[in-house]
């Protein structure tokens, strides 16, 4: 017994340390046993309390009171954390691809863009989703062939125009490389705990959530640019001559001169019927001010008429009389009539902003105590501090849109000057809209937007269906293996049988230890594992019959059986952990799943069956228990 005390400290050790890890996932699983009862009894409450509930409305009910049950207790988190991470195919969840838009970071850096820029900059976005090449190549190839050189709307007029296309390439690669990373830091502060974030190609991005159930929530979360800017909005006085000048336009009035009268004007068409209306003002019924008397130049727009607002602002006669320094806004929470239909304010800012979001060091969602409504507290550095305290101090009793990728949340007039560089912003419709906002201001803004290129949402019954399936083809892939050990090596195949469910505990143990991730493919690994974990034993018990053969003994049959088959052994395993190692470098997704879990495996088969299954034998030699290896 001495001689095997170290080895059986070792096994023993091994085996204690898998336990361990593995302890969190099997309390994981009784904590969700454990919410599924509370929640199905919450469910049965609100459906008696409330029998006309809708599915979409209960199932958004139930998913909150999961994430709030889920979240308030420390052990549930705890548990959650440590256990072994479920991939995208066996949790369920979102998977997408999405590309950074290098042609708006291109328009974003160039100098005075024409329209002969933008239709070349549209060519090349176009031909860049027909072939490998990026935008920025394409374009310089299409200005070359026009003879028109990069220095016109890119860098210095000395610059040639390699010099110029070297630089906006590093750019372009910039840009993606700092979205996975602004993506990642969103992602990290949503809460997701088993993301995969992968860059492909140049400028695409692949994104796996496992467990997220809020599919828009998690768009508007990767989407969403964070471009914060502060936008002074523009006085009654500046903004109705424009607006009125517009509504003559699109009239056909051949008199376009401002109408600055604005009370007047409201006394002259009050009588006129719904249909006269929108024939004289067809501006103006679509945007209806909110104060008759000119004090401000806010106007309500119907949900459905935004799409009209938009072609009207598009046209170029209406271009010709908004001038190039002036933007319409829309506030980002509509305010809901009577009738249920939506409006929203609309307000006109200056198209430059007084300041952006890039000075934003931190940001935090609350409840304001004075209004009960969630709010988004800012902290500026120095530089922004600075900059606000100047600009706040020069507009005092002006309003200051704060434009969040060009929806505005509120429009506070600026009481005055503001020199310790907070701010807040209000319009949320709940808290948890707040706190989506406080991360991607957090986060930081993405250089360029990015578009969903491709987007598949799997349920949580499909991923179970897949961990049921998986669990099942292990439990009979081990069966027949140790049936077959036990048939063809006897006494000695029942030890082989207990190395594989060592070798199994090993893996799980490993990859709950190091946070792996455990998917489809990785089962695939595992069950491919059980079958190799016993090539060992058989080479082992093929060479101690040789030795039996010759006339040994039992002790030194078992002692050359293990020595002279160790070379075959270690050789085989190793070329296949190398393609493992190689499988995992070069694959990707599923591909290093399954690499994964086969070179744990192959590690801890060896584990198990030159050490678990020597000293079972050596402990059984010892005692004068008989072998038989059939």
């Amino acid at each position: 017994m001495k001689e095997i005390r170290f080895r059986l400290f070792l096994i023993i050790g091994a085996i204690a340390l898998s336990l361990y890890l593995l302890y969190p996932t099997y309390q994981d699983y009784q904590n969700g046993n454990e919410v599924t009862e509370k929640l199905k009894s919450i469910q049965d409450s609100v459906k008696k309390s409330s029998p006309v509930i809708s599915n979409l409305e209960l199932k958004e009910f139930i998913q909150d009171k999961k994430d709030s049950i889920l979240t308030s207790n420390p052990d549930y988190k705890s548990a959650r954390e440590k256990r072994i991470k479920l991939g995208l195919d066996l949790q369920g969840g979102m998977y997408m691809v999405m590309e950074v838009n290098t042609a708006k970071l291109l328009e974003r850096l160039a100098k005075d863009p024409d329209e002969q820029f933008k239709q070349l900059l549209n060519y090349a976005e176009s031909e860049s989703k027909l072939s490998d090449e990026n935008v920025v190549s394409i374009l310089a190839r299409k200005m070359q062939e026009k003879g028109i050189r990069l220095s016109r709307y890119f860098g210095t007029i000395r610059e040639d125009d390699s010099k110029i296309i070297g630089r906006l390439l590093e750019q372009e690669s910039d840009a993606v490389t700092r979205a996975i990373e602004i993506i990642r830091n969103r992602v990290d502060q949503y809460g997701v705990s088993e993301p995969s974030i992968q860059k492909q190609g140049s400028r695409r991005i692949i994104i796996e959530l496992p467990g997220v159930a809020r599919e828009e929530e998690a768009k508007r979360l990767l989407q969403g640019r964070a471009l914060l800017e502060f936008k002074l909005v523009k006085d009654a006085d500046f903004a109705l001559p424009i607006m009125s000048r517009i509504d003559e336009v699109l009239a056909g009035k051949v008199d376009t001169s401002a109408v600055k009268d604005t009370a007047a004007k409201s006394d002259t068409t009050k009588n006129l019927t719904e249909e006269q209306f929108k024939k004289e003002h067809p501006f103006f019924a679509v945007a209806r001010l909110i104060d008759q008397q000119g004090r401000t130049a806010d106007a309500y727009v119907k949900e459905s008429d935004k799409t009209l607002l938009s072609s009207y602002l598009e046209r170029p006669e209406v271009a010709n009389v908004l001038p190039n320094n002036v933007e319409f806004v829309y506030e980002a929470k509509p305010e809901t009539a009577e009738d249920g239909s939506n409006f929203y304010r609309m307000y006109m800012v200056n198209r430059e902003p007084e300041l952006t979001g890039g000075v934003i060091v931190d940001a935090q969602a609350n409840i304001d105590p004075t209004t009960s409504s969630p709010i988004v507290s800012m902290q500026m550095n120095s530089e922004g501090a600075r900059d606000w305290a100047r600009i706040t101090g020069s507009n005092v009793d002006k309003r200051c849109a704060i434009v969040l990728d060009g929806v505005a949340y509120s429009a506070p007039v600026i009481q005055g000057k503001i020199p310790t560089g907070n701010s807040q912003i209000s319009g949320m419709p709940n808290l948890e809209e707040a706190k989506l906002l406080e991360i991607v201001l957090k986060a930081g803004a993405l250089p360029a937007p990015i578009d969903i290129i491709e987007e598949r949402t799997i349920g949580p019954s499909l991923g179970q269906d897949s961990v049921s399936q998986g669990f099942n083809s292990a439990w009979i892939g081990y069966a027949m293996v140790a049936l077959f050990m036990l048939i063809y090596y006897k006494a000695a195949g029942s030890i082989a049988d207990i190395g594989v469910i060592a070798t199994i505990l090993f893996i799980l143990g490993v990859l709950s230890g190091f946070q792996a991730t455990l998917t489809l493919p990785g089962i695939a690994g595992i069950v491919l594992t059980m079958g190799m974990a016993v090539d060992a034993n058989v080479l082992i018990y093929e060479r101690i019959r040789e030795e039996l053969a010759t006339g040994k003994t039992v002790k030194a049959a078992i002692d050359n059986g293990f020595k002279m088959s160790f070379s075959a052994i270690f050789d085989s395993n190793i070329t296949t952990f190398i393609t493992g190692i190689i499988l995992y470098q070069f694959g990707s997704g599923p591909v290093q799943g399954f690499a994964l879990t086969l070179m744990i495996g192959i590690a801890a088969s060896m584990f198990s069956a030159l050490v678990i299954v020597r000293v079972l034998f050596d402990y059984m030699t010892s005692k004068g228990i008989k072998i038989n290896v059939g």
